[in-house]
Order: C-alpha cells, then sequence, then structure tokens
C-alpha cells in the first residue's frame, strides 16, 4: 500500500463534495471519482449537518468549548502567578 500525499482541500471543494452527496450520488463514487478517503467525506457530511462550518472550533460541543476556555484561563492564572512570584523574590531581596 502506497503512502498518499497529504493535499490542502478547500472549504469550498469540500461545500461541492457534500452537495454531490446530498444530491444523491453514493459515497462510494464521490470517494472513487475524488480520490478522498471515506473517513473524511463522512466528517465533512456530518460537520456540514450539524453547524454547516467546517472549521473545527465552530464544530465542538459546550462542554468541549467550556474545557477549551477553562484551559485557555488556566494557562492564563499560572503566567500572572508566576510573575507575582518572580516580583515577589525581587522585592525581597531589596
Amino acid at each position: 500500500m502506497t503512502k498518499r500525499e497529504r493535499r490542502t482541500i478547500t472549504d469550498e471543494f469540500k461545500k461541492q463534495m457534500v452537495q454531490l452527496y446530498e444530491s444523491g450520488k453514493s459515497k462510494k463514487d464521490i470517494i472513487r471519482e475524488y480520490d478522498l478517503t471515506a473517513s473524511a467525506l463522512d466528517n465533512w457530511i456530518r460537520k456540514s449537518q450539524h453547524t454547516g462550518s467546517f472549521k473545527e472550533k465552530d464544530n465542538l460541543t459546550p462542554e468541549q468549548k467550556e474545557l477549551k476556555e477553562l484551559r485557555k484561563r488556566n494557562k492564563q492564572l499560572e503566567m500572572e502567578n508566576d510573575i507575582l512570584k518572580q516580583a515577589a523574590l525581587i522585592l525581597g531581596q531589596k
């Protein structure tokens, strides 16, 4: 089995593939004709039907969005804490 070369696929192309599927063309024919993987086409169809967007951030569940925000906030607080520790060390030396 040969390794596939990685391609950059535009959102417009993804929309066209989903439209082909929704207009009645079989997944098997689309995959064969456009040299796609079944999982890629399935993901595009699912994302298109779920939110209409192919961007990962638009397809996150509410729990995933909350977790992402909490991780971002935690990182910010850790940085602020490190800054305060450094300031305390500097002020303590004087």
